[in-house]
């Protein structure tokens, strides 16, 4: 006489646990290593990006290529800001590549002498600053609200070990959903 297999079942408790452990783990990997979501607490990127927006961070292609001018970074507060008591991370847009000369004059931004054209700007600035030298390895970073944003001009440079990710997809509010894409840049005199 032969013997037949009998089926065998996992207990439903365990095979649930083993389903939530793995969704967790999955969540966690991505969440700390490839994108993970934010919302906008304050009005300093105005007008691109409104308190409450949500937005998805991307993770990983600052792995795989620097930060470039004009896109918008999540960073860790510096080590300036740490000493002011701040936790929160922030966002603001890249201005500033390492070595270049940056400065802050007649309602316009200058990188090694030529005047950025920004039509994503809530107004121009209306304070003078620098010039100075961006150090190695760091970014100089503005709001695109000029004249109510805590960034670069008040506190230093953001070092690259600092930067979290790049704001890459607004997924709230639904009437604002889309790509956040970096402008192209002209320099102008």
């Amino acid at each position: 006489m032969t013997q037949q297999a009998q089926p065998h079942f996992e207990n439903p408790w365990l095979e649930t646990a083993k389903v939530f452990g793995l969704s967790l783990l999955l969540a966690f990997g991505i969440r700390t290593f490839v994108a993970e979501a934010r919302y906008i607490p304050s009005g300093s990127m105005e007008p691109t990006l409104q308190v409450n927006d949500r937005l998805i961070i991307d993770k990983l292609s600052y792995d795989f290529e620097p930060p470039q001018r004009g896109d918008m970074v999540v960073f860790k507060p510096t080590k300036t800001l740490r000493q002011q008591n701040f936790h929160d991370a922030f966002i603001k847009r890249v201005i500033g590549l390492p070595g270049e000369k940056v400065e802050v004059k007649s309602g316009r931004v200058y990188i090694n002498g030529s005047a950025l054209k920004e039509n994503y700007i809530a107004a121009r600035p209306d304070y003078q600053w620098g010039p100075v030298i961006v150090p190695p390895n760091s970014y100089l970073v503005l709001g695109d609200n000029r004249n109510n944003s805590y960034d670069s001009h008040y506190w230093g440079f953001v070092p690259r070990r600092d930067i979290i990710g790049r704001a890459i997809f607004r997924f709230f509010p639904f009437n604002r959903i889309g790509e956040l894409n970096s402008p192209v840049y002209v320099a102008s005199q």
